[in-house]
């Protein structure tokens, strides 16, 4: 009774000591988060009259299809295209399976581990003849959790596959932003190229006039070389724009999963009648809990800290129990009949003695990992609150330049009316009508830029968000 004692005891002492851990706490990082956005056109309150609110973890909130706000079926189709073909997304996908079997990995170490096997061996010696002998056996494993090394190995895991699929959402939220704002920079240029158009014909038809007038002597050969001076330059400039709408369509077509060669992205300008969503920016607070890359972030912190915990508890005993059972016989129908079997109960309590300083020094690794994580957080963070502020700024600013821009435009189609009248009637010389028509096309292009410049800028303010919103579908 005493021998059994001192066997079980030990035990029994392992078995209480299993709800120990080593992880420590993982505590947030100080961030320091505004009540509202500094360019946000009014302040936004939470329902409980604060301007600011908790952040809790939302990163599997739906985002929506944002894309539906800005009423445009290409772009529907164009993002549900990059979806379901995309190179990059399908790595992403990839990984996150990955990591969900690594975490499966991690996580079957808490399970009991058992094994059957069956075999034959033959052999004999001078003073026997030749014999077969066949065995059968099951085995059973199983590690107590002394110091929470498998718990912590565990959540690790698991952290690590969260952040795997936060990854993804975040790599799914900047393709379907990218196609977007490609999208939106080809019809832009489509815009602008439908104004250099306009300015060719305009100039061509001067070439014309000019050419009839010199013909009949009315002016001299100065004013039709100019003429023809501007046409050039004119179909020049929009050849060279040609060239970056052609770069702007391979770009989409590898978006899309699709070889360049086999795309072509039809010519549909940006009007200025065209309009966009209004895009709510919320509360700062809600921004940590909306953008993905932020979610994987926070997830790689929680991971770094429970491989500390991995790290420490290699420094202490680990318990690993066992238990076998089978049977062996000459012959194979006598291995499962009881005369044959044999059984083993065991119990192993090992720790580390001298390790030259490797647990010590893997420990310092995982605390360091920590900090790196932690300041990648914050980082992560910081920027993303500069973004959705460049954006905010950019809208408001870009609203601005549009109206003095619209304006000028108007003064230019009249400046260029005039100008023209004036020309005919033979009261203003040709280089004051050339002045006035390259004001209108400047004016022109400056208009569709900025528009084309705004709908980039509204898709960049929505990724910068974190994707779509509730109320918007």
């Amino acid at each position: 009774m005493k021998a059994l004692k001192l066997t079980v005891a030990p035990l029994l002492a392992a078995l209480i000591l299993a709800g120990c851990s080593s992880t420590p706490e993982l505590k947030a990082p100080m961030v320091p988060v505004p009540a509202a956005y500094k360019e946000a056109a009014t302040p936004v309150v939470a329902a409980d009259g604060s301007a600011w609110k908790v952040a809790q973890p939302a990163e599997n909130q739906p985002r929506g299809q944002w894309w539906l706000a800005f009423h445009d079926p290409v772009l529907n189709d164009l993002i549900g295209q990059a979806t379901e073909a995309n190179a990059q997304l399908a790595v992403a996908a990839a990984r996150v399976k990955q990591a969900r079997a690594i975490a499966g990995i991690a996580a079957s170490e808490k399970s009991v581990q058992v094994g059957a096997g069956i075999g034959a061996q033959r052999g004999g010696n001078p003073t026997q003849p030749a014999a077969t002998t066949y065995q059968g056996q099951l085995t059973a494993s199983y590690e107590v959790d002394l110091f929470g090394r498998i718990g912590a190995n565990v959540t690790a895991a698991q952290a690590d596959a969260d952040a795997s699929s936060a990854t993804y959402r975040s790599v799914l939220l900047s393709l379907q932003a990218d196609v977007a704002q490609t999208y939106y920079r080809i019809r832009a240029t489509d815009a602008e190229l439908a104004t250099l158009a306009q300015n060719s014909d305009l100039r061509a038809q001067s070439v014309k006039v000019n050419q009839s007038r010199f013909d009949n002597g009315d002016i001299g050969e100065f004013d039709l070389v100019r003429a023809k001076t501007e046409l050039a330059a004119a179909r020049a400039e929009e050849i060279g724009l040609q060239r970056q709408r052609t770069n702007l369509e391979h770009a989409l077509a590898v978006l899309l999963g699709k070889p360049a060669a086999a795309f072509s992205a039809g010519v549909n300008p940006l009007l200025e009648t065209a309009s966009l969503p209004a895009i709510p920016a919320g509360l700062p607070s809600q921004l940590l809990e909306r953008r993905p890359d932020v979610t994987a972030a926070q997830r790689a912190m929680v991971a770094s800290n429970a491989r500390i915990g991995v790290a420490r508890a290699a420094m202490f005993p680990a318990l690993g129990l066992s238990a076998a059972g089978g049977g062996e016989s000459v012959a194979l129908s006598n291995v499962l009949k009881m005369s044959g079997h044999s059984w083993l109960l065991g119990a192993l309590l090992s720790m580390p003695v001298i390790d030259g300083g490797r647990n010590k020094a893997n420990i310092s690794r995982s605390e360091a990992v920590l900090e790196e994580s932690v300041a990648a957080y914050r980082q992560n963070v910081l920027v993303a609150f500069a973004e959705v502020e460049d954006n905010l700024a950019g809208l408001r600013i870009l609203a601005g330049q549009s109206e003095q821009v619209d304006a000028g435009v108007v003064y230019a189609r009249r400046s260029a009316d005039l100008a023209q009248k004036l020309y005919a009637a033979g009261r203003s010389s040709y280089l004051d009508l050339l002045d006035a028509q390259r004001n209108l096309a400047a004016a022109e292009r400056s208009a569709a830029q900025l528009h084309g410049n705004q709908a980039v800028t509204t898709v960049a303010l929505i990724r910068s968000l974190g994707g779509g919103w509730n109320g918007v579908q």
